[in-house]
């Protein structure tokens, strides 16, 4: 009975109007945000994955804040009218330059900063990271490839390559290229399996 009368408060009935036009406007033909609600959803285990994708986005929108502020950079409209009944202040910046092809999922935003050439496929990271340039020059950004999965405090600076299929360990320093299909960890980072 409380889910039923909580479907007709006027500040839910206006979120579920509001999502269904920023789905119609900016989702419903986009590739890379169905690409990041769909690996979201897969990596997080949750049954919505199959629901359709209206249904996707907005169970999205309204359970994960993290996802809310990847889709509205996404966008391109950090300060839309209606970003604030989505998301939380996590403190978090994405540069605009920054190039990132689908997939992109976060579980803890906070006190996260990326600039990267570019970023591929399914990249997954978690609070404090820190990807940027080297010597305050934004021609020494890093790129990184396709399935990549950063933990939480991880720093990833200079003009270096992330090879495809790696796994950075919490609290990593990254400062040299990275080779495909290995985990690294330590400060600085190093090679410590190969998957």
């Amino acid at each position: 009975m409380l889910n039923l009368l909580n479907k007709f408060k006027p500040k839910h009935l206006l979120k579920k109007l509001i999502l269904i036009s920023l789905f119609n406007n900016y989702v419903k033909d986009n590739s890379i945000i169905k690409e990041d609600i769909n690996y979201t959803l897969k990596v997080r285990g949750s049954k919505a994955l199959k629901r359709n994708e209206r249904k996707r986005f907005e169970h999205l929108m309204i359970y994960y804040p993290e996802f809310a502020v990847i889709f509205f950079w996404r966008i391109k409209k950090s300060k839309h009218t209606w970003r604030r009944l989505f998301t939380q202040n996590f403190q978090f910046k994405i540069f605009g330059s920054t190039l990132i092809d689908g997939g992109l999922m976060c579980y803890h935003p906070f006190s996260s900063v990326i600039n990267a050439k570019t970023i591929g496929k399914n990249f997954q990271f978690r609070n404090g990271l820190t990807v940027g340039n080297k010597d305050n020059d934004n021609s020494r950004l890093p790129t990184i490839g396709d399935n990549v999965t950063v933990g939480a405090q991880a720093v990833i600076i200079g003009d270096i390559v992330i090879g495809s299929n790696v796994i950075i360990g919490a609290g990593s320093v990254v400062v040299k290229d990275v080779p495909s299909n290995v985990i690294v960890a330590g400060n600085p980072a190093k090679i410590i399996r190969t998957i």
